[in-house]
């Protein structure tokens, strides 16, 4: 089905002509001078050009006389201007603005996160070099909304306002990343930063254009792999950090001849145990660690190769990439040997863009994806247990030409998982999942008003084999099919209403199909210290009393979620702020529910035991040898919460940024959901004198006392971090920095770490480096 249905996407035949119009112009600023190397692109072509030194520009051959000009430049805040007759000459005036402006890829729309009618942030540049970390979330945990999951430094998955796991998808230039770091926290994401060109997080809804499995949001990881012109530039990179004794080695570089471009990078880092302030433990016995973290040193390499053929109106690219990574799993050990984690992965993408010249389409994007992954959990030389992860994700998006100025693309998209574990810690059993869909996104600009519409509906089949009933001896294998066909709709606005402002609302009702983590697992979960048990099972007693697992009568329902953000942007002039505020009513929200219920480790045990007192962490009270019972539940939620962030340029050299986030999330019947970040606050400001560079922030985390049944509390902590560098030309712009990160040596426990009472993060460190682009 998977072939036929690539092949249907590929099979696009349609006729096409050209027909000639010319649109010439200046770019200036405010004060009448010149924007030199501002690009103007027509939105929905690939049809481009850059001012000279006079802010002059000229378009030729254009396919139609009424055509949308996009034109940005760093620094300026982006302008879309339409044209409705060719021939003529404009002059296009652009703002300054204090607030760094980039284009998003993620969305179908040539838009940018001060354009869009959903909130969007984009970590580019610099600012990407100077957070980049050894895990995902980590290199994002300063970006408003988002914070991370925090295994150690070994494994750290985005938390987008609250929501984490099967609710936010990890992608590679807008494909999913295809790992199993959903299904687990000490499952490490794939998606590499350091050779990343920027990194953008969609926070909210993102269903239309990824699917059911982002209702909490996108992270997508953009590089250039796949290279759009033979341009010649790239970068790398030299660093030491002295928190672990790591050393990171990454670089780039794309060039091309002719029609061809090619593309290659790479990167490798090596740590060792991390060094921490004080004991690990947060309640720490006479066999307590001090001054280390214990098993979390790793490994990391990785490396990428493309290329493209570039057509006049297009490209089409194929990449294929290898990344390996060893590392501990701190807090994780049998018998008293720890754990370790070994994993592979092989990806190729393919992706093609072209431009039209004909009366219906306007643009055909094509990407395709195919995922090998694998990793195993090694007990000294012993494997314990191997996940494993083949991926084939495709998606074609036909953009048509503007009808009545509406601009919007229909979105057919397939993907076929075939994912499995097995070892003494495969709690969920072999699945495929089979996903096709079908959307359709439009856009308008009415006046000061731009309009977005969108909606999406999927069809999702799982099939799972050997689904296990634990207890009772010999109960049996299972073979368990289960379908859903979720949908999504979609409406914002962005609204002009003065020079400089604009209001942007989005609404959204979205759902989603439980994963099978959520429906199908059954057994122990050492990485987030617990025993899972899937909705698809009840607990009952058997003839002895004790209690056992049984499947439920109750059929699976889909999580439905009705979500709306309201954004206030102010981005001219020397101060910018974006304030912003969400509701999300979330009907079925599948969680880890306490059952109460305390079980063994191994997977021959078969009953669990009644227990009145444990730690939800898993790692504090109970016995090592019994672990807590959670099963995932759906019951109704809200999440709400506020996002703000403030940059004022007090002169030239220097400018400061106040940045806060804040999510609360109940249960409708009662409670607070576990493992939500707290409220969070943040300072920072950056001085550049000359080649000199200096910025310094500290954000402050409140105490997290909104804690759900079993759950423990979070002291606060203020994380302060400093940086100088100087710039200089070396091979390029080059640049030396020495940076140093928790300068308080504070304790800093994070309350969304499932081991946060025995892995607190780095104690005070300096990191020295280098950095060239060219």
């Amino acid at each position: 089905m998977l072939k036929r249905s690539l092949w249907a996407l590929g099979c696009v035949v349609l006729p096409c002509w050209a027909s000639a119009d010319t649109i010439q112009g200046v770019v200036q600023d405010a004060a009448g001078l010149p924007v030199v190397d501002a690009t103007v692109q027509v939105v929905g072509a690939r049809t481009r050009t850059t001012t000279n030194a006079a802010g002059e520009f000229i378009l030729q051959e254009l396919s139609s006389d009424d055509v949308e000009l996009h034109v940005r430049a760093p620094l300026y805040i982006h302008k879309n201007v339409h044209v409705h007759e060719g021939g003529q000459s404009l002059r296009i005036v652009l703002d300054e603005t204090v607030m760094e402006i980039v284009d998003v890829t993620a969305l179908p729309w040539h838009v940018s996160q001060m354009e869009s009618a959903a909130p969007v942030s984009v970590l580019s540049g610099d600012a990407l070099r100077d957070q980049q970390a050894a895990t995902l979330g980590d290199t994002l945990g300063k970006q408003v909304g988002v914070h991370s999951s925090y295994y150690g430094p070994v494994a750290g998955t985005p938390i987008i306002r609250g929501l984490s796991g099967p609710r936010v998808l990890v992608a590679q230039n807008g494909l999913d990343v295809g790992d199993v770091s959903r299904s687990g926290p000490d499952h490490a994401v794939t998606g590499e930063a350091t050779t990343a060109r920027q990194i953008e997080i969609l926070r909210g809804p993102a269903t239309l254009f990824y699917g059911s499995g982002a209702v909490g949001g996108v992270v997508n990881v953009v590089d250039d792999r796949i290279p759009q012109d033979a341009d010649t530039f790239g970068q790398w990179q030299l660093e030491y950090n002295g928190a672990n004794n790591e050393p990171v080695v990454q670089g780039s570089v794309n060039t091309g001849v002719g029609d061809f471009a090619v593309h290659a990078d790479g990167f490798w880092r090596e740590a060792d145990d991390l060094e921490i302030p004080g004991y690990a433990e947060a309640q720490p016995d006479g066999d307590g660690t001090y001054g280390v973290l214990e098993n979390s040193a790793y490994d990391s390499q990785g490396a990428t190769i493309g290329g493209s053929y570039l057509m006049e109106n297009g490209f089409a690219g194929v990449s294929v990439g290898r990344l390996e990574r060893t590392y501990g799993i701190p807090g994780h050990s049998h018998d008293g040997v720890a754990v370790q984690a070994e994993l592979e992965q092989n990806r190729l993408q393919f992706v093609s863009e072209y431009s039209f010249d004909h009366d219906i389409l306007a643009e055909a994007r094509l990407r395709y994806g195919y995922t090998d992954y694998q990793h195993r959990e090694l007990e000294g030389d012993a494997i314990g247990t191997v996940f494993t992860n083949e991926l084939h994700e495709a998606r074609l998006e036909l953009f048509h030409q503007p009808f009545a100025e509406w601009r919007g693309a229909l979105s057919l998209h397939v993907k076929h998982e075939d994912t499995a574990a097995d070892g003494e810690e495969a709690f969920t059993p072999p699945s495929v999942t089979d996903m096709w869909a079908l959307a359709l996104m439009e856009e308008k600009h009415f006046g000061d008003w731009l309009v977005q519409l969108g909606a999406r509906v999927e069809r999702i089949e799982v099939d799972a084999s050997d689904v296990r009933l634990d207890g009772d001896g010999d109960r049996g294998f299972y073979h368990i099919e289960q379908a859903f066909t979720p949908y999504s709709l979609s409406l914002g606005t962005v609204w002009d209403f003065t020079e400089g402002y604009n209001l942007a609302v989005s609404l959204s009702h979205s759902q989603r199909a439980p994963s099978t983590t959520e429906s199908l697992s059954l057994g122990p979960h050492l990485g987030a210290g617990s025993y899972e048990v899937g909705a698809i099972f009840e607990f009952a007693a058997n003839e002895s009393g004790d209690w056992v697992v049984n499947f439920s009568d109750r059929a699976l329902g889909m999580e439905t979620a009705n979500n709306i953000d309201i954004s206030l942007r102010k981005f001219s002039g020397d101060v910018g702020f974006v304030v912003g505020a969400f509701y999300n009513r979330v009907d079925d929200f599948y969680y880890a529910r306490a059952t109460g219920l305390e079980t063994e480790s191994e997977h021959e045990h078969e009953h669990e035991h009644e227990e009145h007192a444990h730690e939800e962490d898993g790692h504090d009270e109970h016995d090592d040898e019994l672990l807590p019972v959670y099963q995932f539940t759906p019951a109704d939620a809200e999440l709400y919460g506020a996002e703000a962030e403030l940059h004022w340029q007090v002169y030239a050299p220097l400018t400061l940024r106040v940045t806060t986030d804040y999510t609360h999330a109940t249960l409708r019947s009662g409670g607070n959901l576990p493992r939500i970040p707290p409220l969070r606050a943040g300072f920072a400001a950056d001085y550049v004198a000359g080649p000199w560079k200096i910025n310094a922030s500290a954000s402050h985390y409140f105490d997290a006392d909104d804690t759900a049944t079993l759950e423990t509390k979070t002291e606060g902590y203020t994380w302060v971090d400093a940086e100088v560098s100087y710039g200089f030309s070396l091979l390029g712009d080059a640049r030396v920095y020495l940076r140093g990160d928790n300068l308080l040596n504070e304790t800093a426990r994070v309350h969304s770490s499932f081991i946060k009472d025995i892995a607190p993060r780095a104690a005070r460190s300096v990191s020295a480096g280098i950095r060239t682009t060219f």
